[in-house]
């Protein structure tokens, strides 16, 4: 399939979402695959609203950009959803500041209080959620769909992009001078909390940089973990 073809796939996938799974969110990380669908969401002008999850630990370049969408795009505004103060008082005097590198179960407690629980709050009373993941992004999104129920959240959540390459993203971004991240000038292809994040040397993959001293096949924060139908979501 043809960059215009996948370009005229993903602006059709957003006009049906917009039009048949109303109330429908996207979730804005303001990596340069989200901002592809900020830019289409705005352009094409749809009744999708998009939030961001400010986990209190973001990069400062990341700050700098979400007041450039701020002021770019304002007929689409990006909420922001924070974590809860208590949750992140208790965790960060019990385990520490950093707790997050001692082990996988630690790392995965402060996503779930810093992510997690603000994105059920995000997600509350929608009928749909929109994510920029690719497929070649990570060994844990190879078996992902443009379209699936999400059990976990009990709603549709779709993946625009899932079928694009890399190489595609920047040539839309560079196209249409969308902003972007300075991260990514430094080799940050993927961008987080800034003590979970680095950058990467030439050859790495491109999830390389994110919680890098874990195994890859483990590298989520949660977001995006599947959940059996049957099972309650935590």
């Amino acid at each position: 399939m043809s960059f215009e073809e996948k370009l005229a796939a993903t602006e059709a996938l957003l006009a049906e979402i917009a039009r048949d799974f109303a109330p429908a969110v996207f979730a804005n990380s303001f990596g340069a695959e989200d901002m592809v669908l900020t830019d289409l969401i705005a352009r094409l002008n749809l009744p999708i609203a998009s939030f961001s999850l400010d986990t209190g630990r973001l990069p400062t370049e990341t700050y700098t950009l979400m007041q450039e969408v701020e002021e770019r795009y304002t007929t689409h505004p990006v909420k922001l959803f924070f974590p809860n103060a208590a949750s992140v008082e208790g965790y960060v005097n019990q385990h520490g500041i950093n707790a997050f590198y001692d082990s996988v179960e630690l790392r995965k407690e402060c996503c779930r209080i810093r992510k997690l629980e603000p994105l059920k709050r995000a997600l509350a009373g929608q009928k749909a959620w929109i994510t920029g993941l690719r497929r070649e992004q990570s060994p844990t999104r190879t078996d992902m769909a443009d379209r699936e129920f999400d059990a976990g959240n009990g709603l549709m959540k779709f993946n625009p992009l899932l079928e694009w390459t890399e190489k595609e993203v920047w040539a839309y971004l560079t196209e249409r001078q969308v902003p972007v991240n300075a991260l990514h000038a430094k080799r940050y292809p993927s961008i987080g909390c800034a003590p979970c994040t680095r950058s990467i040397t030439v050859g790495e993959d491109v999830r390389a940089g994110r919680w890098w001293w874990e195994d890859p096949e483990l590298k989520e924060c949660g977001l995006h973990a599947k959940k059996p139908a049957n099972v309650s979501a935590i």
